[in-house]
């Protein structure tokens, strides 16, 4: 008997991904720990290791294929004794014969109406789904020849040839009405699903101070001159500015669940990084004791591979405080969105020249506005008060930062 190989969940919260590409071809031999394919989930690719040793007999479904769900079939393994072309043979078995009258198109049996399961959800093979859309083939048209009716790739190409199970035409768009819709990454899908989710059931409220960062600003540039290869940023500063204030107000480094406030005793912080798929969180684990040239180096090889979708998912899962840093783009302020389960993300706007009072008279000085967002059933309105104003006192005096 062949080994089955499912589609494999690498993160927790995997539902379904998508299949990159194939590292192994039909026929070739496969080690146990050899990488076997490449599967991109909602944060990023990560490459899938051989639990079998054999040879890749069947390849089930196709490089490129998207939303496979986990522990679906996607090939087969051939091991000692066993024919691989025989696998790979099975799986290209033709197509049921169409009946005469398939030349016909108004009577192909191949476009019989499926029966739908209940709710409207036709069974269908995620590469039977790509070639259906890529063919213009309207599945709910075809009647599959798979188990309990589902639709195959052979069942599409037949329904192809027909030409009767053709997707209904879409009109064409009003004049002056032109666009182009780009389909959802599975990044992009996750990211709406779980943020709809934290705005519509997480209780926020806002908190927002401002910070004079011109002590900062030159410490920074100090460290820049006298760093070789490390270039520090205003964000590596607030990194570690949050990690020490978490520190010294721990009741903010928190997450509601339904039987319990859980408080971290690590002080791990998400950071959240845009790349073209969409926003991924990389976690700078132990920031309180990191220096800010090591959080620096650590977010810069993250965020790299954050923008090839190469992280790993232990560098993107967990995680207990979010910081949301949008100030190189010039935006003074903002008020982000929750990342669950966390209680709280830190939302950092421009550092920027503004007037201020001192002893009755103007001045000028820079000033950084930052917004904390708040889960309130797992941190109340004085508590995260607390500690913004450890922060706050730490972000001011940076040398505090640098010991």
């Amino acid at each position: 008997m062949p080994i089955e190989i499912l589609m494999p969940a690498v993160a927790p919260s995997m539902t379904e991904g998508n299949i990159v590409k194939w590292a192994k071809k039909e026929g070739e031999t496969v080690a146990k720990g050899d990488v076997l394919l490449e599967i991109e989930t909602d944060k990023a690719v990560v490459e899938v290791e051989a639990q079998h040793g054999g040879v890749l007999g069947a390849i089930l479904v196709a490089e490129g294929a998207n939303g496979v769900k986990v522990d679906t079939p996607i090939a087969l393994l051939a091991v000692s004794g066993e024919d691989p072309r025989s696998l790979a043979a099975g799986t290209r078995a033709a197509a049921p014969a169409a009946p005469a009258a398939a030349a016909a198109p108004a009577a192909a049996p191949a476009a019989a109406p499926a029966a739908p399961a209940p709710g409207g959800r036709i069974f269908a093979s995620p590469l039977a789904r790509r070639i259906a859309k890529e063919l213009g083939v309207d599945l709910a048209r075809i009647r599959g020849s798979g188990p309990n009716g589902r639709v195959l790739k052979a069942d599409v190409e037949a329904a192809a040839r027909s030409g009767a199970a053709a997707a209904p035409a879409v009109p064409a768009a009003p004049a002056g009405a032109a666009y182009e819709d780009i389909p959802h990454s599975n990044t992009r899908r996750v990211i709406a699903q779980r943020l709809a989710e934290a705005k519509r059931s997480v209780p926020h409220f806002y908190l927002t101070i401002d910070c004079e960062v011109d002590a900062l600003l030159a410490a920074r540039r100090q460290a820049n001159e006298f760093m070789q290869g490390v270039k520090l940023s205003v964000n590596d500063f607030v990194i570690k500015a949050v990690a020490m204030a978490l520190r010294k107000v721990p009741a903010a480094n928190a997450a509601w669940t339904d039987t319990a406030i859980r408080r971290f005793r690590d002080v791990d912080i998400s950071v959240a990084v845009a790349t073209p798929k969409g926003l991924v969180t990389p976690v700078v684990r132990g920031a309180d004791q990191k220096s800010v040239g090591r959080i620096s180096a650590e977010m810069k090889e993250l965020s790299a591979r954050a923008q090839e979708g190469r992280l790993h998912p232990n560098e993107y899962l967990g995680g207990g405080f979010t910081i949301s840093n949008l100030g190189m783009y010039g935006i003074r302020e903002f008020s982000a969105i929750i990342n669950p389960p966390q209680a709280c993300i830190l939302a950092v706007g421009a550092a920027e020249q503004r007037a201020v009072v001192r002893a009755g008279a103007l001045a000028v000085a820079t000033l950084m506005t930052c917004t904390l967002s708040v889960d309130h059933r797992a941190v109340d309105g004085a508590l995260g008060a607390e500690f913004l104003a450890a922060f706050k006192k730490l972000i001011e005096s940076p040398i505090a930062l640098l010991l």
